[in-house]
């Protein structure tokens, strides 16, 4: 194609919207997807506060926008914005993919899946039966929770400083005999837990909860969704507190990435190679920290 060509018809427009944004591994991520599949793509990150958000979208879709991530916070937002929501988005309640379906949007939710995806074949851990704790009850908890559901853990406990939020998701997720709803404040009578998932945004700008080291049950496997200088804090108490498996966000963020760019191309990219890459990056910052 000549460069005349080219300009006649510019590469597919795709984004991730959040604030903040501008530290997002997305872009890097879908242009490593795209040469691997050799798919012509533009990906970029746009700031957007939430009370802007609908109006950003709305220039994105008119500039030739044809798909989305979405990012916090701004996951439980993005419903609204949907003309049709597929199941995954539905269930969570948040949507962190958008994919343009005639004039209008439709939203899904890759995290579950890609947080599954990575614990079970990147790390190795048979999720089923384990008594888990999620901490937080925002968009991320939303969009990992009906996942984990599914993959087969035991009794799932929600915990936020807000209960009233633990108690919508714990509702919302309509399985009352196996999830519950608790404060934050109330954490140290809850007994051992073999998987916790850490799902707020502590970390960035903010300390994560103290939480008592008799929480983690034997063997136990401690996840942050955040990645990055945002994982240190919670991660650090993980291992302090004798963790078997303290995992950060970087593969779940990779592997939902994949499941976007399936429904954005209808076709899933290798994952291995691009999460090997980004972690060897993230190994030489701390290094030269």
């Amino acid at each position: 194609m000549s460069p005349a060509d080219a300009d006649a018809f510019p590469a597919p427009r795709y984004a991730v919207f959040g604030q903040p944004v501008s530290h997002s591994l997305s872009p890097a991520i879908h242009a490593a997807f795209a040469r691997q599949q050799a798919i012509a793509l533009r990906y970029e990150a746009i700031e957007a506060a939430p009370e802007a958000f609908a109006d950003a979208l709305a220039r994105f879709a008119e500039g030739g926008g044809r798909g989305a991530n979405v990012t916090l916070p701004l996951k439980q937002a993005a419903v609204d914005l949907c003309a049709t929501l597929g199941d995954s988005a539905r269930r969570a309640g948040a949507v962190n993919t958008l994919v343009r379906d005639g004039a209008g949007w439709r939203g899904e939710n890759t995290d579950g899946r890609g947080l599954v995806r990575d614990l079970t074949e990147r790390a190795g851990l048979d999720l089923r039966a384990r008594r888990t704790l999620l901490i937080g009850a925002g968009g991320a908890a939303r969009g990992v929770a009906p996942a984990l559901l599914d993959a087969g853990i035991g009794d799932l406990y929600i915990v936020n400083r807000t209960g009233a939020r633990a108690d919508a998701l714990a509702d919302a997720l309509g399985e009352p005999g196996r999830v519950h709803s608790r404060y934050l404040d109330d954490i140290g009578a809850l007994g051992e837990f073999e998987l916790i998932v850490h799902a707020t945004s502590a970390g960035r700008g903010a300390p994560p909860p103290a939480l008592p080291r008799a929480l983690l049950a034997p063997r136990a496997a401690v996840v942050d969704l955040n990645y990055g200088e945002a994982a240190v804090p919670f991660l650090a108490w993980a291992r302090a507190s004798g963790a078997h498996d303290a995992i950060d966000g970087l593969g779940m963020l990779v592997e939902q990435a994949a499941e976007s760019f399936a429904l954005w191309h209808g076709v899933r990219p290798e994952t291995d190679t691009v999460y090997a890459e980004l972690r060897a990056r993230q190994n030489l910052l701390v290094t030269a920290d």
